[in-house]
Parts: C-alpha cells; structure tokens; sequence
C-alpha cells in the first residue's frame, strides 16, 4: 500500500487522525542509500534524482535543509563549514588541514572580541536555491519541509562545550549573545521560507540531550533556547505552518516545555533512552511521534528482525494517529540498505488503517 505522495496523509497524523496509511518520515536518507533504491546515482546537486527517490520511497514530502549546519554535516554541505574555512584561510594564508574549520575539532569563539570579528553577515547569507528549485520538480500532492534550527548546537560547537558551559556560569551575556546572533539568522530564514507555498512546515534540528538527560540544565535550556523555539512555533502558526523538531537523547524531562512551544511533531523519541509506548500514552494526544526503528537495528541486525519492531511500533504507537514511521535518528551510509527496505516496505505493508497487528 504506497499510491502517490499525499501531504494530508501525513497532515491527518500530525492532527492525530488515521487516514490510509501510517505515513513514513525521516529528516535524512544518505545518498547512498538513495542511489541504491533508484539504480543510479544520486547526489547533493541532483535535486531532481532526490525528489524522485523520496516520492517513489513513499514519503509525502521531502526534507531540504535551509540552514547555517546540514543535518547529520559538519562538514561537507554545510554553509557554516564554507565561511570557518575562508575566515581560517584569510587569517592562516595557506592552511589547508581540514581540521583547522572543522566544528567538531575546533572553537572559534572563546571571548568577546572574537564575537565582534566573526563573519557574521557571511554565516547569514543562506542558500534558498534548492528550496527554490525543488518547486518544479515536485509531484501532486507532495509538499517540502525546511530543515532548520541547530541554534542550540551551532552556539556550543562555535564557542566548544567546555568554554560554552563555562561561560554560562563566568561570563552568562557572552553566551546569551552568541545565541541571538544564531538565532537572529535562522529567523530571517524564515522570511523567505514563509514565502513559498511548497512549503509545509519547518523541522528544527537542534540535539539537546544526551542519553541520561539535558545537556545543559532545563532552566538555562529556558532562558537561552527555548525563548526562539517558542517564536520559531508562534511564526510556524501565524503562516499556518508545521513545526516540527528533532532531538537526540532523553528529553523525558523537557517534554512539556516542548510541547508547550507549540511543536506539532517531534523525532525519533531516541530508542537507545527513550520508550516510544509509554511516551505515546503519556504525551500523544498532545503530540505527534516520529520514529524509531533503532540505527543500531538498521546498522547490524537482520531484516526479520527490522520487520518484527516495525511491526511493534505499528501495534503499539499507531492507532489512533500521531505516529510517522521512521528511523530512530536517520537514515545514514552504514545502514544495511536491506534493512531500510525492510523497515519501509513492513509499513507499506502492515500499516493500513485500521492496524490488524496483534
């Protein structure tokens, strides 16, 4: 059970109503793993090669990041790894070692004067090409979702952790700034993005948790993070938008502030901390749940046993609506390409309303 793309498929779930069919989402699909489905290659440039995998797939829309930080790259596609790079190269003539601009290797701002000198007006200059151009090559009934956020994360990555949660307690109003110069940028994005009606709804990616909790206490979260959130969720309605999020980790104890920003869904309930049953009967018929088939799962176990947990899910999250199959974070390289199949094709198959698993 697959049919055409159908955004109000995956709508009715996100309103917690059952329609046709669970409907599948993931915020990332490698190219690889794009290029196996369709028998050719698929890269970042060929937007029409990635419109043709995620509508043959059977997802109702497609994800394309409108951001500084690439879901799932700090290298590579990422805008802001472009600007460290000519900042180091301007400042180091000849420096040519990747590490010196990459964020997960290097910090750049550690006190206030290199917030002053930071490009920022660079870091700011957006690309909406691809958004742009995704609009043509769409099928009826398809819609996209703009990728954004990683305002949490592209803060602590510029000024590294450990000077990050220093600077929180020791000098809180560099911290707070360095945050609003991110955050200022990403809703600017906004502008734009509201513009076009191809758009659906904004996923804000932005890891805010660890395994055992919060990576920073919940009142800083508060005071420093989810002040945007809240006007990212307040914008998403004023323009009739979704507003949807990821994060790893347990967010068991953020959930209700979460929710309370107005999230329509959020993704992948981390299966490695998180149970995705008792956050459905504690929370979803407040929100929309994505997710979790296990990376792990997808990464070494078999397909019968990729089939078995879907189906679980399916069982035990679906009914009723407020459930998207996915992932429990992506859809990355080192995942057995016969194991996303089987993790799609079980909820092709079995995730016709009303669910008949037992």
């Amino acid at each position: 059970m697959m049919g055409k793309p159908d955004f109000n498929r995956f709508l009715a779930a996100v309103q917690h109503r059952e329609t046709d069919r669970v409907p599948l989402a993931e915020i990332l699909i490698d190219y690889s793993i794009q290029s196996r489905f369709l028998g050719r290659t698929v890269t970042a440039d060929d937007l029409a090669g990635q419109v043709e995998f995620w509508s043959k797939a059977g997802y109702d829309f497609i994800p394309i990041t409108v951001s500084m930080m690439s879901p799932g790259k700090v290298t590579e596609e990422s805008k802001i790894t472009r600007v460290l790079k000519e900042m180091v190269q301007r400042e180091k003539p000849g420096t040519t070692d990747p590490k010196a601009w990459n964020l997960e290797m290097t910090s750049f701002i550690h006190e206030r004067p290199d917030l002053e000198k930071f490009p920022w007006d660079a870091a700011a200059d957006i690309d909406f090409r691809k958004l742009i151009a995704v609009k043509e090559l769409l099928p009826e009934g398809m819609k996209v979702i703009a990728i954004s956020g990683k305002i949490f994360t592209l803060t602590w990555m510029l000024m590294g952790f450990n000077n990050f949660a220093l600077k929180l307690v020791m000098e809180e109003s560099l911290v707070a700034e360095v945050f609003e110069r991110v955050a200022t940028i990403q809703m600017k994005a906004l502008d734009r993005i509201f513009a076009m009606d191809h758009v659906a709804g904004v996923w804000m990616v932005d890891d805010i948790a660890f395994g055992t909790g919060p990576m920073i206490s919940p009142a800083a979260l508060r005071k420093h993070v989810f002040r945007w959130y809240r006007e990212v969720g307040q914008r998403c309605r004023d323009h009739n938008r979704l507003f949807m999020m990821h994060s790893d980790g347990d967010l068991t104890v953020l959930m209700d502030d979460l929710i309370a920003m107005g999230l329509d869904a959020i993704q992948p309930i981390d299966p490695t901390c998180m149970d995705i049953t008792a956050v459905k009967k504690r929370w979803g018929d407040r929100i929309c749940l994505i997710g979790n088939v296990s990376n792990e799962l997808l990464r070494s176990g078999s397909a019968a046993e990729v089939e078995a947990r879907v189906k679980e899910l399916l069982r035990d999250v679906a009914p009723g609506g407020g459930f998207a199959l996915g992932s429990g974070n992506s859809v990355p390289r080192w995942a057995k390409f016969e194991n996303y199949m089987a993790m799609r094709e079980t909820a092709l198959r079995y995730g016709g309303y009303p669910i008949a698993i037992r």
